[in-house]
């Protein structure tokens, strides 16, 4: 499979230069071995904890292990060895002046934070690669993205074996990424769970709801969607309600790190079952929601996502809050722009430092001074 190069890239060389540990997460698939394999090429040994029989090298004889191993190394799954982490801090801080001694990776985060948090807390930098951008796509490969999805495999092979990737993807999640990241139990339940928030995606969470549907607690509902984030399968959009009192809505909103599992699961499968179905304005704000996203993560940019909404039902699907400024987005599916879409954006653009956007299908227009109606892809 031929490479692509990705946007993360010269970041992660810039980080080697900065940390003795970078750490990289993201989901399965999304290229994070290709990507280390490609830019570093000879440059590090890489070793991956997937495997059985290193596992078994590490825990027969640890010291020697990090011996043989101890610098310009890719420990790949190394939230699988937990262990590991203590080892390498021993062995980034016999040498604190010595950049790029180790690169670690893993498809779920929060197993991978949390021993960060307590072994390598300042001697590590934090990167996510996330599946394709548009803009690291060809354009052919961008149109059928936000119904067939974004995942490197997939892309360069045209989407071929589409419906085939995404059972065997979801498959491989269930029997190994879940053993390693937290107790499921009922394997059926929890992908009734998957199934129901790919039918929600863009819409509010609501766990009583689907405690009720699946038949199980709500603290458990809870912990298996705190699993689905760690492995990169969801994200959470929170409500924005700064100085807004108690008028805005608290619960956040559910979306899909790539759009092509939410087709998959509810049974999309072309670009017309997409366009005709009831999932289309859906899935298509998840799309350009993720799409930024990715932008963010790729460009290790710290700004923060929100949603708006208020109990009255005035509702913006996106800010874009970088601190000094914001941008607040309506997403709309539509071709044809009319200034009902605008509407909302206009009752909040009280500051100076604020920028309205329209992102549809159709062609870019200056709506009023701050607020453009502009084709999503002119935005991404």
């Amino acid at each position: 499979m031929k490479y692509i190069n990705r946007h993360l890239e010269k970041i992660l060389i810039k980080q080697l230069k900065m940390f003795p540990v970078v750490g990289i997460t993201g989901p399965r698939q999304s290229g994070k071995t290709s990507m280390l394999r490609s830019v570093l090429k000879d440059k590090y040994k890489y070793i991956t904890f997937d495997d059985y029989r290193i596992k078994e090298l590490f825990y027969d004889d640890p010291e020697r292990f990090m011996r043989v191993n101890n610098s310009r190394v890719i420990f790949d799954e190394a939230h699988k060895i937990p262990e590991i982490f203590d080892y390498i801090k021993i062995a980034i801080d016999s040498d604190r002046n010595k950049y790029g001694k180790f690169i670690i990776t893993g498809s779920a985060q929060f197993l991978l934070m949390g021993k960060i948090s307590e072994s390598l807390a300042g001697r590590i930098g934090l990167l996510t690669l996330l599946p394709f951008e548009i803009s690291e796509m060809s354009k052919s490969a961008t149109d059928k993205a936000i119904y067939k999805g974004s995942y490197p495999e997939l892309v360069t092979r045209n989407y071929k074996g589409f419906d085939d990737w995404y059972s065997a993807y979801i498959e491989t999640y269930l029997e190994k990424d879940l053993r390693s990241i937290g107790e499921v139990g009922d394997l059926r339940d929890f992908r009734r769970l998957i199934q129901l928030l790919a039918a929600r995606t863009s819409q509010l969470l609501n766990m009583s709801e689907l405690s009720k549907e699946i038949g199980v607690t709500v603290s458990t509902i809870k912990r298996w969607i705190s699993i689905l984030e760690a492995s990169y399968i969801i994200f959470l959009l929170p409500p924005y309600y700064e100085n807004l009192g108690k008028r805005i809505t608290k619960s956040p909103k559910i979306y899909f790190y790539d759009t092509g599992l939410v087709s998959f699961i509810t049974g999309i499968q072309n670009r017309k079952q997409f366009e005709n179905g009831p999932m289309c304005g859906p899935i298509f704000e998840n799309f350009v929601i993720s799409e930024i996203m990715k932008k963010m993560k790729h460009s290790n940019n710290k700004a923060n996502l929100f949603f708006y909404r208020t109990n009255h039902g005035v509702e913006i699907d996106l800010i874009v809050d970088r601190k000094l400024d914001r941008d607040l987005i309506e997403i709309k599916y539509s071709e044809t722009f009319k200034p009902s879409m605008a509407k909302a954006i206009e009752g909040l653009m009280a500051k100076k430092n604020q920028k309205g956007y329209v992102l549809y299908n159709g062609r870019d227009i200056n709506y009023s001074e701050r607020i453009l109606a502009i084709n999503y892809k002119s935005y991404l």
